[in-house]
């Protein structure tokens, strides 16, 4: 015969009921990610010309945040380039930006309104500066470019500064020996088929889409930069953050003709000031870290961030929330 077994006390039952508690909660803090809520507000990011690397990247870049920061409104806005992007970031008119890192350095070395005030989030991927002419031409070195119409890129961009300082590397007046023509990658190819121009400079991740376009549809040939490092070098400033770089050969095959072209090369740098909230810059910094190889599917050049070498921002110190991701993800 069964006996029958005591009633449960009200003690014992909220002993049982406690503990149940205490199981599920430490199950939730197994199963889901915790910490503080995820980052909500605006966002604004300055990113570049039309069909430039930079705007493809930033595009990318705004899809990878909504799906990891769905409470964050991101807004893009084109720019003529670095040294915009630079100077809206330090006024407080734009909150992160890209920005090659002699912009960055030349911005700060004039003291420009905000400049100790900008951060750096992470290294990016490298720019190639890319001189491009029609094959027919007879311009071999920078030097062939006296008395040409070349175009250097609009007047705030980053393309015009590296323009201007090659130039002046290889002995030439940037105004008075050559025909500058204040153009973007969004205009360039265009106006070189047309004739209208005789070369144009170009900085930007390989490949870049408007350059590999116009290779195989015009017979064009890359001019060879990488001799002028050391007389870029002696300038000083900015300009010690170029450095020698070879173009692999089948960056721009039609162009290229399985031939590497010695060039130079800049880093680029994700950028923001020390008004940048904390955990926004954290979050921020991560994504773009995660997004890596989604967006390198579409801008090759993205494949190339290095977790490794991304906490390097100089000349900018790195922003703190940045230090945090880095500090999190340090084996």
């Amino acid at each position: 015969m069964l006996q029958a077994l005591p009633p449960i006390g009200r003690r014992r039952a909220l002993q049982g009921s406690a503990a149940a508690l205490v199981v599920f909660g430490l199950l939730l803090w197994w199963l889901l990610p915790m910490g503080e809520d995820s980052p909500s507000g605006r966002l604004t990011f300055s990113t570049g010309v039309q069909k430039g690397v930079y705007e493809r990247y930033g595009k990318l870049l705004e899809t990878a945040i909504s799906q990891d920061m769905p409470d964050v409104d991101v807004e893009l806005r084109n720019s003529e380039g670095s040294q915009e992007n630079v100077a809206r970031v330090a006024t407080g008119k734009s909150d992160f930006t890209i920005a090659a890192a002699d912009a960055v350095e030349t911005y700060r070395l004039s003291g420009a309104p905000g400049w100790y005030r900008l951060r750096g989030c992470t290294r990016l991927y490298d720019d190639y500066i890319q001189l491009v002419v029609p094959r027919s031409s007879k311009i071999d070195t920078v030097e062939d470019l006296r008395h040409k119409r070349v175009a250097v890129g609009q007047e705030h961009s980053g393309v015009r500064l590296v323009a201007d300082r090659v130039l002046e590397a290889a002995g030439l007046d940037p105004v008075g020996d050559v025909e500058p023509v204040a153009a973007g990658i969004d205009t360039m190819p265009a106006l070189l088929k047309k004739g209208s121009i005789d070369a144009f400079f170009w900085s930007g991740g390989l490949p870049t889409t408007s350059v590999r376009d116009l290779s195989k549809d015009m017979d064009v040939k890359l001019v060879k930069l990488g001799y002028l490092v050391d007389a870029l070098h002696k300038q000083g400033g900015g300009s010690r953050y170029y450095r020698a770089a070879t173009m692999p050969a089948d960056a721009y095959p039609a162009a290229q003709r399985g031939r590497a072209v010695p060039t130079l090369a800049v880093a680029n740098l994700l950028v923001t000031t020390d008004r940048a909230d904390s955990e926004l810059t954290e979050q921020l910094t991560r994504t773009v870290i995660d997004s890596r190889d989604h967006i390198g599917d579409q801008v090759h050049a993205a494949q190339l961030v290095d977790l490794r070498t991304a906490l390097f921002t100089d000349p900018l110190p790195l922003h703190e929330g940045a230090r945090r991701y880095y500090r999190s993800v340090k084996p």
